[in-house]
């Protein structure tokens, strides 16, 4: 992909960010949406090697639209100046009791890379079935925390949103009491686009993604254990 093309556009898409310049610019975004269908594309093939569930994903499905939805902002923009994809099993944007833990990355017109794993917000009884296992075993939790891989690449759970109290019914002394108020359990991180070298992109993204394998299983023993028998 022509990342320099990529990121030159988002630049320009930031600045004019409107209608009338989107369709004359049209077929530059046309070539490059293209482009980023492969790179889509070649990551998926990538991530079936070490987590089959994703391996049968539709790349088009995987990919965010360009256009924002303004109904409820207050910003009238009416485009994203990002290009974004989404790959979880069964071409599911939200999480579910299969196990929909998104592998999610973006590319930012300023030449930022970023991406993350797991689940973003996930719905209610979705979330509390996490926080029930966190209680169940909270020996198998720590050690999912203390995984080198996880931690090397992405740090600590994101805690974007988190709650400023326990949630209802669970114990404020437990020894996971912070993990308990988050409401997403996703790890996230940005690092600069090497836009000379398009060729590093997907494995890079790939190795990454694999880093966060203990999170993704994790989340996924969840799902089984709550799966009517």
């Amino acid at each position: 992909m022509h990342l320099r093309d990529l990121t030159q556009f988002l630049t320009e898409l930031s600045e004019n960010n409107n209608r009338p310049w989107f369709i004359m610019n049209k077929p530059r975004y046309d070539i490059l949406r293209a482009e980023f269908l492969d790179v889509v594309t070649e990551l998926i093939g990538e991530l079936g090697k070490f987590d089959p569930l994703v391996a049968g994903c539709n790349p088009k499905k995987a990919m965010f639209r360009i256009n924002r939805d303004i109904r409820f902002s207050h910003d009238r923009s009416p485009y994203k100046t990002r290009f974004s994809a989404g790959i979880t099993p069964n071409d599911k944007r939200r999480p579910s009791a299969g196990g929909g833990s998104t592998y999610y990355f973006q590319i930012e017109g300023n030449g930022t890379l970023g991406f993350g794993v797991g689940e973003y917000l996930p719905p209610a009884d979705r979330l509390r079935a996490i926080r029930d296992a966190i209680v169940n075993d909270a020996t198998g939790f720590a050690k999912l925390l203390k995984n080198k891989q996880l931690r090397a690449t992405y740090g600590d759970l994101l805690d974007e949103d988190k709650l400023q109290r326990p949630p209802k019914g669970f114990d404020p002394a437990h020894q996971h009491v912070e993990y308990l108020k988050l409401k997403s359990f996703f790890v996230w991180t940005e690092i600069k686009l090497d836009v000379n070298a398009p060729e590093k992109l997907v494995p890079q993204l790939a190795r990454a993604f694999k880093d966060a394998s203990a999170l993704v299983n994790w989340l996924r023993s969840v799902a089984i254990a709550i799966e009517p028998d």
